[in-house]
């Protein structure tokens, strides 16, 4: 007998198998729904408003496959965050600013030392403290002084991470860890508002707000010793771990075309379950515009932890000495959309991918990935919350054949953050957290209650039904052991 349970507004989720729950199609859905989740997670997503976004996303023009809910799937704008859609230009297929998010290209990358994590002795309180004086943490926080002319900010936003090389702020060997290379290159800066680059001039290097983050880690345990061993994550080896976006810069981006895609939206008689999704035909010049400025938002992310990139490695060196050096070992962004090549419906065809708070998991053999990761599948960076674990997996080809080359991108929220920082009432966090055994620097106590434990998932419960359902390969696993938050 087929499972079934009822889910937000009436909606029912049938079960396929341990880790899938399948949305049949409805209403105006033009595709089913597919979530990824075992038992456990299923009691966290049935009820929310995220397993609704997920059928409002199906009802949008030109959307091929599936709508897809990865297990970390919860509540965003427009599109749910952990949410995976993609349109077909030939049939009408739209793009969504939703469907991106306000922070583009919010990504992690991972690095590493040749350091042991028994190597930091008593230096990670320092350490700590250093990397909390250098790097801008908080919101709205930027630099005291602008730090770009136009003309400089211009060519950020159309060369990405190799502007950032080029002035010093990395290394020529970064370049090919990180996805796109670090530039997408349909970028147009003519695209962003006046408005859009006052609000970035002062924020290349900075880690904003909320959920993002500088972790220390070390590699707390191995899965697949030959992977780790080429990714130079063996067993022990001290990281660090940065995730953040494209901060104001890309959020006025956002906010602008929001305001276009409603008047495109009306223009075009499409029907939407929910404004929140105002969106424009692939084939309309606002369209084309929207993505010339995400991309250059995109490269302005990638700009961004490659700065800050910089000031940790000068960190490092200051506090345990040049051999401490940090290599890139991979630079994954998380809210985008792209032009790839898929199978649909037995024919490959180029669709635009739209992933909120979704990883690309590109499997072995992808000729975008580099030549000397080809033959493993794209590292995907999955950080926890701030004592629990991180991990390290790799994308696979069952990925590109179910999730349009997709994977989870972390331990995804159980609790708003209102309801944390009422969870967190009564309570030492600077206690529990240093009886973890974790350094925690925050431009505010009230981000620590924001980012307790509890207010996520529990990401090995994510890693697991990624495991199961052959969308993801586990490598490794990360412990914290300090987190500058903003």
């Amino acid at each position: 007998m087929v499972k079934r349970i009822e889910a937000a507004e009436g909606l029912e989720l049938e079960r396929l198998d341990s880790c899938r729950w399948r949305l049949p199609r409805q209403g105006r859905m033009q595709v089913d729904g597919l979530i990824f989740a075992n038992d456990a997670l299923i009691e966290d997503i049935r009820d929310t408003e995220a397993v609704r976004q997920v059928a409002n996303v199906a009802c949008l023009p030109g959307v091929v496959g599936r709508s897809i809910g990865m297990p970390d799937i919860h509540w965003g704008f427009g599109f749910p965050i952990g949410g995976v859609a993609a349109f077909d230009p030939d049939q009408g297929g739209v793009i969504s600013p939703g469907g991106v998010g306000y922070d583009i290209n919010c990504g992690v990358r991972l690095l590493r030392t040749p350091l042991q994590a028994e190597d930091l002795g008593a230096h990670l309180p320092r350490l700590m403290d250093r990397l909390f004086e250098r790097i801008p943490a908080g919101m709205g926080r930027g630099y005291g002084d602008t730090l770009l002319r136009n003309r400089d900010m211009r060519r950020l936003l159309r060369e990405g991470a190799a502007w950032a090389v080029e002035v010093g702020l990395g290394e020529p060997e970064d370049l090919a860890r990180i996805e796109d290379r670090g530039c997408l290159p349909g970028a147009d800066p003519e695209a962003v508002s006046d408005r859009a680059i006052q609000r970035g001039r002062d924020q290349v290097g900075t880690v904003g707000s909320g959920n993002h983050f500088i972790e220390i880690g070390c590699v707390d345990d191995v899965y697949d010793e030959a992977a780790a061993r080429r990714l130079g994550l063996e067993a022990g080896t001290l990281t660090v771990m940065i995730h953040s976006g494209s901060r104001g810069l890309g959020h006025q981006v956002c906010d602008d075309f929001l305001v276009t895609m409603e008047r495109i939206t009306g223009r075009n008689g499409i029907e939407l379950p929910d404004r929140q999704l105002a969106c424009a035909p692939l084939s309309c010049s606002a369209a084309r515009d929207y993505l010339g400025a995400m991309q250059a938002a995109a490269n302005f992310a990638y700009v961004n932890r490659q700065a800050m990139t910089q000031q940790v490695r000068r960190v490092f060196a200051e506090v345990l000495g040049e051999e401490a050096h940090l290599e890139l070992v991979y630079d994954v962004s998380h809210n985008i959309a792209k032009f790839e090549r898929h199978r649909v419906d037995g024919e490959e065809r180029e669709v635009c991918v739209h992933r909120k708070g979704a990883t690309r998991a590109f499997p072995p053999g992808h000729p975008e990935l580099p030549e000397d990761l080809r033959g493993l599948g794209q590292p995907v960076l999955l950080p926890g919350d701030m004592t629990r674990y991180s991990y390290v997996l790799l994308g696979t080809q069952g990925a590109y054949a179910e999730t349009f080359g997709s994977c989870a991108h972390g331990a995804g929220r159980r609790l708003s953050r209102r309801q944390a920082k009422r969870a967190a009432e009564g309570r030492d966090l600077d206690a529990e957290l240093a009886e973890a055994g974790i350094e925690v620097r925050a431009s505010s106590r009230q981000t620590v209650a924001e980012e307790l434990a509890e207010a996520y998932k529990d990401v090995s419960d994510v890693v697991d039904v990624v495991a199961h359902a052959g969308i993801g390969r586990r490598v490794a696993r990360l412990r914290p052991l300090g987190v500058l938050k903003g």
